[in-house]
């Protein structure tokens, strides 16, 4: 019997696939995506089957031992979401598309470097370019687990992008965000070889990621005022 908080993440599951779809992360049934349910185990989107038809009795739970339970069999690329979740016990979703300028830069097997500090927005001063390795092998799937080693995205090479993230929601966004900084790469050089920021600035800015977009202010300079009045 399906718990309310595994029918919650179904929901969510194709809720987020179909905005993969219609933002053009991913066209047709390319690309993939789980939630981890537990240490041994996962949801995730079913082989061959659109984003806007799928449902919630359509996400297949996943085991990672290989084991799979549900009426349909789970994406092709089943082996890097278990090996990632295994690898990675802060990672609770994973997101996997084809995204245009990601995929772009996967297809020359380019890292995309520190050409923008918001390259941080990965875990690291760069996002890597996993080796290409024939989809659903392991071999592709050790190649991913070593380009995320403390990074939260990566590429594939002629393939596309991998985002973690601590919800599905999370991994998502973040995707995202590597896509729109492979499409800042991608148009910077065609104007030649953009400026790329050094180690030493990187750690800075890896530093102030820490509390980037929360209200615990890394800045000396910023001090509150107080409470603001709700008037």
């Amino acid at each position: 019997m399906t718990s309310s908080q595994e029918q919650k993440d179904r929901e969510t599951l194709i809720t987020v696939c179909n905005a993969v779809s219609t933002t053009g992360l991913s066209f047709g049934t390319s690309g993939n995506a789980s939630v981890r349910c537990d240490d041994a185990s996962c949801l995730i989107t079913p082989t061959g089957l659109s984003y806007e038809h799928m449902l919630p009795e359509d996400i297949v739970t996943l085991c990672f031992d290989g084991r799979y339970y549900g009426r349909n069999r789970p994406s092709s690329e089943w082996r890097f979401h278990t090996d990632i979740y295994q690898a990675r016990p802060d990672v609770g979703a994973i997101v996997h598309t084809h995204s245009p300028f990601a995929t772009a830069l996967a297809c020359r097997g380019e890292d995309i470097p520190a050409f923008h500090y918001m390259v941080a927005v990965a875990g690291g001063p760069d996002i890597r370019c996993a080796p290409y390795a024939t989809f659903g092998t392991e071999e592709l799937s050790q190649y991913a687990v070593t380009a995320l080693q403390d990074r939260s995205a990566c590429l594939l090479a002629n393939h596309g992008q991998i985002a973690l993230g601590a919800t599905i929601a999370d991994a998502f966004k973040l995707a995202g965000e590597v896509e729109n900084l492979a499409a800042q790469y991608w148009r910077a050089c065609q104007g030649g070889s953009p400026n790329v920021l050094d180690n030493a600035e990187m750690t800075r800015v890896l530093k102030k990621f820490e509390t980037y977009g929360s209200n615990e202010s890394s800045d000396p300079d910023l001090t509150s005022a107080g409470e603001t009045s709700d008037s």
